[in-house]
């Protein structure tokens, strides 16, 4: 992927869509404007994760932003203001939002490569990403209360992987706070803090590793820690256990096994298990 340069004018689509070894590549491609979120950019993504959660060659995706200085700046405020408001609808969250994974039911592992300043809406992709590669140099911040909106689904996620006041000083400060890269790192924010310009090959690194795993041992374990969190200690090592004993009839547990025993390569089926 080449670098684009974040002040020249708009070209080609506003969301770049790859897939490499495995790995499905997602860009967000408005450097010119901090790689902001629009309207049409959410049936683009709706697509995107569409093809990431049904498509069995993809075992990963990497999420990340055009340019060297933003990842996504969120909400293309001058759009909304021409507008005269937002464009998502009043329905449920699960009919109207598609920016992230989780949002489109992608049990996939998805690593977001975080490449510069992370705000606003452009924390979804931060909160609901399975792990975080930042650049030394990015900060994350939230914006929503400075134009007059609420924070809440992206806030909401934050406060899931920051201490509660640290999510609450970014959602109530707004643009007066910015949480530096190495910060987020000590906080459990960011996984891996690298340099900027070894953002994407960590990214790729960690992706690489994942998609030699069995696709379904993968998606059914990222299953059983995200949805653990909706639930008590006790319920949640249940819940566990019934994932633990559905994989049971599944080819990968006998083939892996058998693999590790014949010293080799194990030959994983590629049709994903459907969501449990």
């Amino acid at each position: 992927m080449t670098q684009q340069d974040e002040h020249a004018p708009a070209t080609g689509p506003e969301v770049l869509f790859e897939k490499r070894e495995h790995i499905a590549y997602i860009t967000l491609n408005r450097p010119h404007k901090g790689n902001s979120l629009t309207g049409t950019m959410m049936p683009m993504m709706k697509e995107i994760w569409g093809e990431v959660r049904d498509d069995p060659w993809i075992r990963a995706a990497i999420v990340t932003g055009a340019g060297e200085r933003h990842f996504s700046t969120g909400a293309d405020v001058d759009v909304v203001a021409s507008r005269g408001g937002m464009s998502t609808g009043t329905g449920p969250l699960t009919d109207e939002v598609y920016w992230s994974p989780r949002q489109n039911r992608v049990w996939k592992p998805v690593i977001c490569a975080a490449n510069g300043l992370v705000a606003g809406a452009g924390l979804h992709f931060v909160v609901d990403a399975d792990i975080v590669v930042a650049a030394d140099t990015a900060a994350f911040m939230d914006t929503h209360v400075n134009v007059g909106l609420v924070g809440a689904m992206e806030n909401i996620g934050l406060a899931k992987r920051l201490p509660l006041g640290t999510a609450l000083r970014m959602t109530l400060m707004g643009r007066d706070y910015r949480l530096p890269a190495d910060r987020a790192y000590q906080l459990g924010l960011v996984d891996e803090l690298v340099a900027p310009d070894k953002v994407m090959e960590t990214a790729e690194e960690i992706a690489s590793s994942i998609v030699k795993n069995s696709p379904a041992a993968v998606s059914l374990s990222q299953q059983a820690i995200w949805n653990s969190l909706e639930m008590g200690y006790t319920q949640a090592c249940e819940y566990g256990w019934a994932l633990l004993r559905l994989h049971w009839a599944h080819p990968d547990s006998k083939e892996g096994p058998r693999a590790f025993s014949e010293r080799r390569e194990p030959r994983w089926t590629t049709a994903q298990r459907p969501e449990a």
